[in-house]
């Protein structure tokens, strides 16, 4: 019988109806109808079909042809498979606690799945034999080295996000010295731990700042702060010899030096590195290159190019030139082995490295052949280092100096301890070794005539300007053995050395004979009584002082003068007259007097009667200022020591103390005519008759201190010999002779040799 065949539109014969099966309670009811159609090879064919009274009617028609299980190729077999784990997923999906279909792979993961598999190591390898089985595929080894520098790269990244510029500067690397000049501008002496002074990248000349560069880092304006050439070659020497040198761009030394400790590690050297890197992007060039050269070891005990200038070189770092700057910048492979004042093999070194530099500098083009030809002979440095260490008698300069720098430029002591300040002083060299050497003469002298006595003898002495300016001091033989300054100290009354003031006072504000009345003018020409012992009186009568006694002036030596002009009793240094003089014309304007001219309130003694023959304590350098303000015509300037003041040369402004009315002109000039003849009684032929000198000396009724103060060519210097036993106690003690070596007057003997030559 033949076989229906597709197409075929003949009836088909009608099959013979299965009787419909009954479902159980478990039987899920049929969703849809299947069918199967068997392919020609097989030997018959099947279509099952759900009957016209089945309860579900047929929802779609599924054909499948079944090959033959040899036909069935292996993706069928796949798909099937497939479709048999949906069904099951299908059917289980309502069944409580059932998983969840897991998410498909993303684009990128299922793109590179397949690399990893590969590259996932199988070890031992298939596909290999002997040793080759366990060695990466070149796939793995790449797979490798991109894995390494990838986490290279994020954890430098992480690193250098961590890594911050510290705040704080390290207090070393900064701290500088403090240089104390002469008024001619020569340095004096210096202050501090650390001999650095730092100078603006302007103040350095070009070319050596390029001599460095060309040394150290000629790359320095075009790379990143770091060498990763450098960085490697040093890890290397690290691992393999311990140490950690070069390596390093001139950021990284200058982070070094200003931000981290000189340790030799590779921790320290990797901090190194991230710092300069974030420097680098955060500050300027030419900013990281001036700290760089204000921060640098040079040797000889200094720090930057300005203090290593001064020392090999004598002069200012603005002052160098190419060669010299070749051969500083030599020294910063370590100065041990370039300076060529150590030894030979140094010298040989330096030039060596001196040359190499300047050649270097001629092939990066900073430096012309033609210029270049021109040093040819070694710029050798100067064979001992110019230090200006504090001496016996500057130690007590640098103090009052230092005392006036910070008051006057509102320096915390905290600044100044940082250091950097030049300090130009108003100290003069040649008035300064002329007293010291004064007060020295008179000190041997004394020690050889009297050593018991002179041992506990002290001098101090002052030379001002009548322009305020402190010329010379002699504070003590050493500061270091006497802490304090002679010159400064208030310690011993200034007794018949106060009269001009008394003077003064009168000649401007007149007296009052009685309580209430106008003031009567005084001249120089008014009378008193000079006697010895002539009861001081009031308007209502005597003074009468706590224990019930009239108070009565004396005289040196109770010698008694009769009726005396003021001008000749200032002259002949009379007290009598003074003291009732002080009374007429008021203690209160005594005082004012003294203190407009220049003396310090706080050593002003009470106002009594003994004020106007001098129980004030003046140091010398005041009672110089007081007598120069009569000289300067009753215009008085506070003294001062420091002129003008920088830092890291940029100018620190001071409250520079302005001149004020005293007295008027007219009695300034009075006065120095009557302190004139005083020197001209005292010390007749001392000076030819065309100089301007006048001074006068001062006495203590009880012999404890002797004074001269006197004025030449604008100039006051005031001398003060007293005794005191330090060990002991704080008392003067009497002079004993003392003041006259001799017999000559010691105070005005050191007063001559500071001034000489009088004219």
């Amino acid at each position: 019988m033949a076989r229906p065949q597709e197409g075929d539109d003949r009836p088909k014969r009608a099959e013979p109806q299965q009787p419909a099966r009954r479902r159980t309670a478990n039987e899920v009811p049929a969703e849809e109808t299947t069918q199967l159609r068997i392919p020609p090879s097989a030997e018959e064919t099947t279509q099952p079909r759900i009957p016209p009274g089945a309860e579900t009617p047929a929802e779609r028609t599924t054909q499948l042809r079944i090959p033959s299980r040899g036909n069935v190729s292996a993706e069928a077999h796949q798909e099937a498979e497939e479709s048999a784990q949906r069904a099951d997923r299908r059917a289980s999906s309502g069944h409580r606690g059932s998983r969840r279909k897991p998410a498909p792979p993303s684009g990128l993961a299922a793109r590179f799945a397949p690399l990893a598999r590969r590259l996932k190591p199988q070890y031992p390898r298939p596909g290999r034999s002997g040793w080759r089985r366990w060695i990466p595929s070149w796939r793995q080894w790449l797979g490798a080295w991109a894995l390494a520098i990838g986490l290279s790269g994020t954890l430098l990244a992480i690193a250098y996000a961590a890594t911050d510029i510290p705040d704080n500067l390290n207090t070393y690397a900064t701290q500088q010295d403090n240089v104390y000049f002469w008024s001619d501008g020569t340095p004096m002496a210096r202050t501090g731990w650390v001999r650095r002074q730092a100078m603006p990248l302007k103040d350095i000349p070009q070319d050596v700042r390029w001599a460095v560069l060309a040394a150290e880092n000629e790359s320095f304006y075009s790379d990143p702060g770091i060498s990763f050439k450098g960085i490697g070659r040093a890890l290397v020497r690290t691992v393999g010899e311990g140490d950690t040198q070069g390596g390093s761009t001139i950021t990284q030394q200058y982070v070094k030096n200003v931000y981290l400790t000189q340790n030799q590690t590779v921790s320290r050297k990797f901090t190194e590195a991230m710092i300069a890197l974030k420097l680098d992007n955060k500050m300027s060039k030419d900013k990281i290159l001036e700290g760089y050269l204000n921060t640098s070891w040079f040797g000889r005990g200094t720090y930057g190019l300005q203090r290593a200038s001064q020392a090999y070189y004598g002069k200012d770092v603005s002052q160098l030139n190419a060669s010299e700057g070749a051969f500083l910048a030599s020294l910063l492979k370590g100065a041990g082995l370039y300076d060529p004042t150590l030894s030979k093999a140094n010298h040989a070194r330096a030039v060596e490295r001196w040359s190499w530099i300047l050649d270097r500098m001629v092939k990066i083009g900073k430096l012309s052949p033609a210029e270049r030809a021109t040093y040819k002979k070694f710029p050798a440095p100067l064979k001992q280092s110019q230090t200006f260490d504090t001496g016996k008698q500057s130690d007590y300069l640098v103090e009052l100096a230092t005392q006036y720098a910070k008051k006057a430029g509102n320096i915390s002591d905290k600044q100044f301890d940082l250091g950097g300040y030049q300090i130009y002083t108003t100290f003069d060299r040649k008035r300064e070794t002329a007293l010291t050497d004064a007060v020295t003469k008179a000190r041997k002298k004394a020690l050889k005539e009297d050593p018991k006595t002179a041992k506990t003898a002290h001098y101090g002495a002052a030379s001002v300007a009548t322009d305020g300016r402190i010329l010379a001091v002699y504070g003590g033989p050493d500061h270091r053995t006497q802490g304090y300054n002679e010159s400064n100290a208030t310690t011993v009354p200034a007794g018949s050395a106060f009269l001009p003031f008394v003077y003064a006072a009168g000649l401007e504000h007149g007296v009052h004979k009685t309580r209430g009345s106008t003031a009567t003018p005084v001249t120089p020409d008014s009378v008193y009584n000079g006697d010895d012992g002539v009861p001081v009186t009031t308007p209502e009568g005597p003074y009468w002082d706590r224990s019930g006694k009239k108070v009565a002036a004396h005289n040196d030596g109770k010698k008694s003068y009769g009726q005396i002009t003021l001008r000749k009793a200032l002259a002949v240094s009379v007290n009598v007259p003074f003291m009732q003089l002080g009374m007429d014309t008021g203690l209160a304007q005594v005082r004012k007097t003294a203190e407009a001219a220049g003396m310090l309130s706080s050593s002003l003694g009470p106002q009594v009667p003994a004020l106007s023959l001098g129980s004030s304590t003046p140091s010398a350098i005041r009672m110089s200022s007081s007598y120069a303000t009569f000289a300067a015509g009753g215009t008085h300037i506070e003294p001062y020591s420091v002129r003008r003041i920088t830092r890291n040369g940029s100018r620190v402004d001071l409250d520079t103390p302005g001149p004020h009315r005293a007295v008027s002109a007219e009695v300034a000039s009075e006065v120095t005519e009557a302190l004139t003849d005083s020197f001209t009684a005292g010390h007749a032929g001392a000076a030819p008759a065309s100089a301007q000198v006048a001074g006068k000396a001062g006495t203590t009724s009880d012999d404890k201190a002797a004074w001269y103060v006197g004025t030449n060519r604008s100039v006051t210097t005031s001398v003060v010999l007293y005794r005191m036993d330090l060990t002991k106690s704080l008392e003067p003690l009497p002079l004993k002779g003392i003041d006259a070596v001799s017999g000559a007057d010691v105070p005005y003997g050191i007063w001559s040799g500071a001034m000489s030559p009088l004219r």
